[in-house]
């Protein structure tokens, strides 16, 4: 039975919260450790990336883990969602181009958005590690149309 839409919000909805706290506390700490906003920044949409793609693999119908929507979206759409954050990698970059460096700026934004693809594939090649195989038969009856 699908989950109504009231019990998806709800999840998405708690996932987001605790995927929004977790980033404020990881880009704090990393912030005060390493001196680094943009880093920081980098950093967690980076490892949503992996995690989103990661869990998305590992929880598919025809994943080693499968689950119901409910806790797809409450991870995915939710936790995920809070914890990367495009608007303030936006907004650093506008602010870098601000202070006349757009190159860094384009350097900055380029270099995140393919180290979160190459994170994300990362995810999706280690989950698929954890896939069921796939069984002889069908193997064996798309060899014979080919």
């Amino acid at each position: 039975m699908p989950a109504s839409r009231l019990v998806l919000c709800m999840a998405v909805g708690l996932g987001g919260a605790l995927g929004t706290l977790s980033r404020y506390g990881t880009t704090s700490l990393m912030a005060e450790l390493w001196g680094g906003d943009l880093l920081a920044t980098a950093f967690v949409n980076v490892a949503g990336s992996f995690i989103i793609a990661l869990y998305a693999v590992l929880t598919d119908s025809r994943g080693p883990f499968p689950r119901g929507e409910v806790s797809r979206q409450f991870v995915m759409a939710g936790f995920c969602g809070g914890y990367t954050t495009r608007s303030l990698m936006s907004w650093e970059t506008f602010i870098i181009i601000l202070d006349h460096h757009a190159c860094r700026g384009a350097a900055y934004v380029s270099g995140v958005v393919a180290m979160s693809l190459l994170a994300a594939a990362c995810g999706y090649r280690l989950g698929r590690r954890f896939s069921r195989p796939t069984p002889p038969a069908a193997v064996e009856e798309c060899r014979a149309l080919s």
